[in-house]
């Protein structure tokens, strides 16, 4: 378990700096496509005209920026993470890494949506806060942990698999 921990937060500090952190071309670029990839996902189910540019217009007075922080890409390094610092062969955790992204862009839309939806048809400030900050972050992390439980799960069988 220690073991775990502490590769945990070596790999954590290792994604963030390489692939969030303003510190690379390569982390620069993976940010502004992940940007890119969940306003083209939002824009199938917006309203027409309600995505302008990384803006989502909730009223002519209130929108919300879809920026680096909106796209996605740090829950998705949590889970990284995790699935790097467990014991488990490379291709078992090259898959879970892609079923995770995938999962991780889809419920990052949904997530998004839930808040303009309730923003929306809300009074503004409050509503935003409450779908934003508390209902959105525990999408994600039940997200997140359904994911590694689902890995660790998997792992399991397949470490049996090549032991036997």
């Amino acid at each position: 378990m220690k073991r775990f921990i502490a590769l945990y937060f070596l790999f954590l500090a290792l994604l963030f700096v390489f692939f969030y952190a303003p510190t690379s071309m390569v982390s620069t670029v993976l940010n502004e496509g992940q940007t890119k990839l969940t306003l083209n996902l939002l824009d199938i189910f917006l309203k027409p005209e309600q995505l302008k540019g990384i803006d989502i217009w909730i009223n002519p007075y209130y929108k919300i920026i879809i920026n680096k922080a909106c796209n996605g890409v740090i829950p998705i390094l949590f889970l990284f993470a995790s699935v790097l610092a467990y014991p488990s062969s490379i291709i078992h955790k090259i898959f879970w890494m892609l079923i995770g992204y995938m999962v991780f862009s889809v419920a990052n839309v949904m997530r998004i949506l839930l808040v303009v939806y309730v923003t929306e048809h809300g009074s503004g400030q409050g509503e935003f806060y409450w779908s934003h900050d508390i209902v959105g972050n525990v999408i994600l992390m039940l997200t997140g942990l359904g994911l590694f439980v689902a890995f660790i799960k998997t792992s399991s069988k397949t470490i049996r698999n090549f032991e036997s």
